[in-house]
């Protein structure tokens, strides 16, 4: 059945993001989409955090929709964090992360009494997977316990199928090649190339963390995904049959943001003035002719690597945008760009941002012609949305992962050759893997005019097009978006 046929005014499903901007903003985007199917909606977090997509659900609610933002306090003291950072994003250092899940854990009792006084009574939670304490808050209330998990259904597969068969273990060291088995097409990776979970030598208790993490997804009812089946259908289907595990994949979200004020307002952190500049300068540009660099809001890259980006380019000659928010060690990066004259040189074409970007508004722009992308798991989605070739320059977490569904499944774009991630907390550890050449050959076989790079924009396009359809009434993450719904009916009823 439709949900939309469906009477909803009796349910009411709570939102409970982490703090950090990769799973708070696709979160933020998935509540107004259920809000927009007329389900009551409450997003919970902390002050600070609220303020930033304040205007977003203000605005929905002008247009009538069931959505609202309720906010408990952030535990800074009991943590051991400073005063005023809420997010993860915001922390001075990668060594406080432990103390923020801390902090994480210990709202889980302000937040059952949030959720006592809510009208209607909760029908469903669906929490963020390192929220864990979401499966506690479940449980109290009777409630399913439904996640969101951040990434890909590939990435699921891939971490199920490394820790039942542990392959990665048998090699001799950190470099060399493994096939993962079990996986749709022929994946190799190597050791240096996996997520944190599987890093032994850190930290303990952050490695507890995880692990207890991944144990309380493993016991939920049902995972939430931002993803579409079009694009990875064979790893959403086998990862549901290894598992035996509900699967809702509604993506991607951020096609909702379908205006531009929309897409300005996802998070606020661009002043009105700024966002009127940005779309300003790429007025100026031809069609597909701008390079579109970002790395991350928690963008690990040391300095010497990002120089070696820096003066990649600006020999490329071609126009860019580059986002250089929350860079490691930034002073050293800041005194290098003015010492080494770069903004000087490359005045006119290099647009430098220093601070957050309104990604989706961006990409969107026709002069937008490629996108050099970390492969964070929301980022990879809004490259593929946009219908523009990616060049995969992966940095930590699952990156690596994402760049083999863009360039192995997908094949909208180009690796950059990064041979391992690096590891929060460890990044002075880290070498320069990508050389200044290697960056501009990389967006050239992309930007320039050969037959492969045109096979890469159809495929980029083509993609595109299966991302909308996805969406509209009808398409495969609308009619999974209602068979959420009527699961949640059915458990009511």
């Amino acid at each position: 059945m439709d949900s939309g046929s469906t009477p909803l005014s009796h349910l009411h499903f709570v939102f409970i993001p982490i703090m950090a901007p990769g799973h708070l903003i696709p979160m933020v985007d998935m509540a107004k989409l259920f809000a927009r199917r007329k389900v009551n909606m409450t997003i919970v977090t902390t002050p600070l955090n609220s303020i930033q997509f304040q205007a977003t659900i203000d605005r929905e609610i002008k247009s009538g929709s069931p959505i609202q933002i309720q906010t408990v306090q952030f535990p800074f003291a009991e943590a051991g964090i400073p005063e005023g950072c809420e997010s993860q994003d915001t922390l001075p250092s990668m060594s406080l992360l432990p103390n923020f899940f801390t902090a994480l854990h210990k709202m889980q009792h302000p937040i059952q009494q949030l959720l006592e006084n809510l009208r209607p009574t909760p029908s469903c939670i669906i929490y963020d997977k390192y929220f864990v304490c979401g499966a506690e808050i479940c449980n109290k209330f009777n409630l399913p316990r439904i996640i969101f998990d951040g990434t890909s259904c590939f990435h699921l597969l891939c971490n199920h199928i490394l820790q039942k068969e542990k392959v990665h273990e048998g090699v001799s060291h950190h470099e060399e090649k493994f096939v993962v088995p079990g996986m749709p097409h022929r994946i190799e990776l190597t050791r240096s190339q996996l997520p944190g979970i599987f890093n032994l030598s850190t930290d303990p208790k952050w490695q507890r963390f995880r692990e207890v993490a991944e144990e309380s997804a493993a016991k939920a009812n049902g995972i939430v995904v931002n993803s579409f089946e079009e694009l990875e259908g064979e790893y959403v289907e086998e990862y549901k049959r290894v598992t035996g595990h509900k699967v809702w994949c509604v993506g991607p979200v951020s096609l909702f943001n379908n205006d531009e004020l929309d897409k300005a307002l996802r998070i606020n952190r661009n002043s009105p003035d700024d966002v009127s500049k940005y779309v300003k300068w790429l007025d100026s540009w031809p069609p597909r002719s701008v390079i579109y660099v970002c790395l991350g809001s928690l963008n690990r890259a040391i300095p010497e690597q990002l120089i070696e980006l820096a003066l990649g380019l600006e020999a490329t000659k071609r126009p860019f945008i580059w986002v250089l928010r929350g860079a490691y060690r930034k002073e050293e990066m800041e005194k290098w760009l003015l010492e080494d004259g770069f903004e000087e040189r490359v005045k006119g074409r290099g647009l430098l941002i220093k601070g957050w970007a309104p990604q989706v508004l961006m990409l969107s722009h026709n002069a937008i012609g490629a996108f050099l992308t970390h492969c964070g798991w929301n980022s990879t989605l809004e490259g593929i949305c946009a219908g523009v070739p990616l060049v995969t320059f992966p940095l930590y977490a699952e990156q690596f992962y994402n760049e083999k569904i863009v360039v192995q499944v997908v094949g909208n774009g180009v690796s950059v050759g990064a041979e391992s991630v690096v590891r929060l907390g460890d990044e002075d550890k880290s070498r320069v893997q990508v050389k200044r050449e290697t960056f501009k050959e990389s967006i050239e076989k992309v930007m320039g005019e050969a037959e492969e790079t045109q096979k890469i924009r159809e495929r980029a396009r083509k993609y595109r097009d299966m991302a909308w359809k996805a969406i509209e009434e009808g398409g495969s993450s609308y009619q999974n978006m209602s068979q959420l719904i009527e699961d949640i009916l059915h458990v009511e009823g």
